[in-house]
């Protein structure tokens, strides 16, 4: 309940008002069923604007620091995520990322949407990273279509470190569905699970015209944190 009240009472008209989205391609999420919705991922705001424009309810799968942060803004945050349906998902190491695909697929089960970010975390430059598998292992074990996204204009309003945003027009686009079933039975085959991945990735890059990096974002991100510990904090 509280998703809805948040979505078309206080949150999502709000929203629209002060960002006023250009909206591109809507049409492409299917009106009922399962399915991915996989974009890029460049600012804390991303969280709000897609599921705002968007008429189905959308999971995201979150990461697990937004639940457990200290304080009140902590608190507030893991509330706010909680009520909102999101679920946290650990990102440190190999089991924790099984876990985080049995979740996805646990929505996906249930005909509901999905929303990822594949990079898995957001780009701390502006630019579009490799992007991991699981995004692949849950669209050929579901069996369901990828809807590219790409979010244009909130890294610039904003980026990394900022609390408030600026207010200032963005766009989010949406692509084709991605069908994948012609690899039906491959979920365990790794070049399979980043051929689909890459896939993806490249759809994304399309919608959103990003430098891309052939590169983990995580990767990257942990470098420059140690030649510039400032910079990203």
């Amino acid at each position: 309940m509280f998703y809805y009240v948040l979505k078309y009472v206080l949150l999502g008209p709000l929203l629209r008002l002060l960002f006023r989205p250009r909206i591109e391609g809507l049409e492409h999420i299917p009106d009922e069923g399962p399915a991915i919705v996989a974009g890029n991922h460049l600012s804390f705001s991303d969280h709000f604007l897609m599921p705002a424009i968007i008429r189905r309810r959308i999971t995201f799968l979150a990461k697990a620091e937004y639940f457990t942060g200290p304080g009140l803004k902590g608190r507030l945050t893991a509330a706010f995520f909680r009520s909102a349906g999101q679920i946290p998902v650990d990102r440190s190491g190999k089991e924790a990322g099984k876990a985080a695909i049995r979740e996805g697929l646990g929505v996906l089960s249930k005909g509901e949407l999905l929303g990822i970010y594949p990079e898995g975390t957001r780009s701390h430059d502006g630019r579009l990273y490799k992007g991991k598998v699981g995004v692949a292992a849950m669209a050929l074990k579901a069996q369901v279509p990828v809807v590219p996204c790409a979010m244009v204009g909130t890294f610039e309003i904003q980026p990394p470190g900022q609390v408030v945003p600026r207010i200032k027009r963005v766009t989010i686009r949406f692509g084709e569905p991605l069908d994948f079933s012609r690899y039906a039975g491959m979920e365990n085959e790794k070049a399979v699970l980043r051929a689909v991945t890459d896939e993806i990735m490249y759809a994304i890059l399309g919608l959103s015209g990003q430098e891309y990096v052939d590169r983990y974002a995580a990767e990257v991100k942990a470098e420059q944190a140690k030649k510039f510990p400032r910079l990203l904090r």
